[in-house]
């Protein structure tokens, strides 16, 4: 069993430990953008990694990043979008409620991030077109052409070992050393046959996600989720969170997270809420409409789990279902038996176990045509978007507002740009954190290093 995460006060790490610039802990789209920018610099630096290979959330994500001003956006003809533009509708959605100097920071260094990875490394993006996401007035999604997750994890990891970072996986960090000024001096790891092995670094940066799959922060601090479906990754443990109190680190957001109100049951698989932005609405199973569809699929989680049995159906026709064949988590899931399917409104309204008049209110006004199709959902917990309290170089702060002296956090281990609440998240805002968290982590850790070099000299 993995050992918890600890802080452990020492002057030096112990005799004939490895040293390194910079250590990274995850290797997800953070982790891995982060280390990407390190080596671009010539700066050397280690991804830790607990899994038998990269992924973390990154992986079980669609994949689609928003950025706003890239050569991908100007190529398909979006001309308008910009930084600010961005930084409204993150806003907007959040109810001016996400830390200013993050929805800065990200919207600015999202655009030469994604440039940077599809120039220099070769990450082939494309933008996600046909609809916009809930809250995004500019078509500003960038996908891989396989539109999934863990292929954004691939070609970010096998970019990352081109460029020259070292991934050691299975290696769960579960002990960080630092000092009593609260320097970090390196930490310690498990290997799977419980072996400890140690690694000093001048700069850490935890890119290790946060807390949704630790069920008692989650109840202590997500209430509303406790009982809900937990679809995101194992590793996200709090163990930043620990880490980060143990040193004096401020907390921030921790009311923050990304829900999703289309987790299709049995089956455990995403069902895209392009469906529900196209036209798709969602049902209980009495047949009656229950909230505004188009103003999110976080928030959606709430309304879902609030039904009866906690559950509810994604109710579209033809031209939907060929909408959402065009993406790879949605075609799984029909493949499964996700997808059911109803001639008439009789045969749906016998399919959901509902009074047909009732379904027949519920139906009238939409642009949803017979035979229909209907999806069984419930609300899911995918992860959080609070964390340790970070500035806009993605330095950890003290309580008290001051930067830990080399200690980094970006993505799901730092505070986010979704506010403090469920309907605060923006489409995509998981992996903005992540991968202009990582791009601006890597120039804090570069600038640092440049600057001792320069010292040294």
């Amino acid at each position: 069993m993995p050992a918890a995460p600890t802080i452990r006060r020492e002057h030096q790490m112990p005799e004939g430990t490895t040293p390194v610039p910079v250590a990274i802990v995850g290797a997800g789209a953070c982790g891995l953008t982060a280390a990407l920018m390190l080596r671009d610099a010539g700066i050397d630096c280690v991804l830790l990694e607990r899994d038998a290979q990269a992924g973390g959330s990154t992986a079980l994500s669609s994949g689609f990043i928003p950025a706003a001003g890239t050569q991908v956006q100007r190529q398909a003809g979006v001309l308008t979008d910009s930084a600010a533009t961005f930084a409204a509708d993150i806003q907007a959605k959040a109810h001016g409620d996400a830390a200013p100097h993050l929805v800065a920071a990200y919207t600015q260094a999202a655009a030469p991030a994604l440039d940077a990875l599809q120039q220099r490394h070769g990450l082939d993006f494309e933008l996600l077109q046909g609809f916009l996401y809930p809250g995004h007035s500019q078509l500003r999604m960038h996908t891989l052409p396989q539109k999934t997750g863990a292929a954004l994890v691939a070609a970010l990891e096998a970019a990352a070992l081109r460029a020259g970072a070292w991934l050691l996986t299975s290696a769960q960090v579960h002990e960080l050393w630092a000092d009593d000024r609260g320097r970090v001096l390196g930490l310690a790891y498990q290997r799977p046959d419980g072996r400890v092995e140690h690694l000093a670094c001048q700069t850490l940066l935890l890119a290790c996600n946060g807390f949704g799959g630790n069920a008692a922060m989650v109840q202590t601090l997500l209430p509303e989720m406790q009982n809900a479906t937990y679809a995101g990754h194992a590793g996200n443990d709090g163990s930043a969170i620990t880490w980060g109190r143990a040193l004096g680190a401020g907390l921030a957001d921790l009311g923050g997270y990304q829900g999703h109100g289309s987790w299709a049951v049995p089956q455990g698989a995403l069902i895209t809420w392009a469906l529900m932005m196209e036209g798709g609405i969602q049902l209980n199973t009495q047949g009656e409409r229950f909230h505004d569809e188009t103003a999110g699929y976080s928030e959606a989680a709430v309304h879902v789990l609030a039904q009866p049995g906690g559950v509810a159906y994604n109710v579209f026709d033809q031209r939907l279902l060929d909408l959402g064949r065009g993406f790879p988590d949605f075609v799984a899931a029909e493949a499964a038996g996700a997808v059911k399917h109803a001639a008439d409104a009789a045969a749906l309204a016998a399919l959901l176990g509902c009074d047909l008049s009732a379904l027949q209110h519920s139906l009238h006004g939409t642009a949803l045509q017979a035979p229909y199709c209907a999806i069984k959902v419930t609300g899911a917990l995918f992860h959080t978007q609070g964390g340790l309290d970070i500035d806009a170089r993605c330095r950890v702060l003290t309580a008290s507002g001051q930067a830990l002296p080399n200690l980094l956090a970006a993505g799901g281990a730092a505070r986010g740009v979704s506010g403090n609440a469920v309907w605060g998240y923006l489409s995509g805002n998981g992996l903005l954190s992540a991968v202009a968290g990582g791009y601006i982590a890597a120039q804090t850790a570069t600038s640092t290093q440049t600057a001792q070099q320069t010292h040294i000299t």
